[in-house]
């Protein structure tokens, strides 16, 4: 009776970490097509989207080192026009509600009337709050073409 039991308590341990290891994934999966939606969103210059993506504690240091809350980052977007973003190589790894996202992107746009094209590795941090995930946090760094 005791064997039967352990393999009942065994058996429903091992349901429950697989199904809590299928959410995991599945949250890196929406928060790394929330990634993409970012660059879309940015390279539309579609300011609504990209303000539901972003909790309205957002922080972000950018390249050159300054330091913008979200409204600052959506001004800036919107001064600058990139025609194309895209991220290599992201990888998310997950912390309970919360997920870091690092990568690579690659960027053309304009900006001041100057064309510009940008390499950069960033890294973005996600929470989950009343189940949907939003960006509190970002950080980029150009890197040599």
């Amino acid at each position: 009776m005791q064997h039967g039991r352990r393999c009942l308590v065994l058996a429903v341990l091992l349901l429950s970490a697989q199904s809590w290891l299928v959410a995991q994934e599945s949250d890196k999966l929406r928060v790394l097509a929330l990634e993409n939606a970012w660059n879309e969103a940015e390279s539309h210059n579609d300011i609504k989207a990209l303000g539901v993506l972003l909790a309205p504690t957002f922080v972000y240091t950018d390249a050159e080192g300054s330091f913008m809350d979200k409204q600052q980052l959506i001004a800036s977007i919107h001064a600058s026009r990139s025609s194309q973003i895209v991220n290599e190589g992201m990888k998310a790894e997950s912390y309970g509600d919360a997920i870091v996202v690092t990568g690579s992107y690659r960027e053309q746009g304009t900006e001041n009337g100057k064309a510009y094209t940008h390499r950069g590795r960033f890294t973005d941090t996600w929470v989950k709050k009343d189940d949907q995930w939003l960006c509190v946090a970002s950080q980029e760094t150009l890197i040599a073409h």
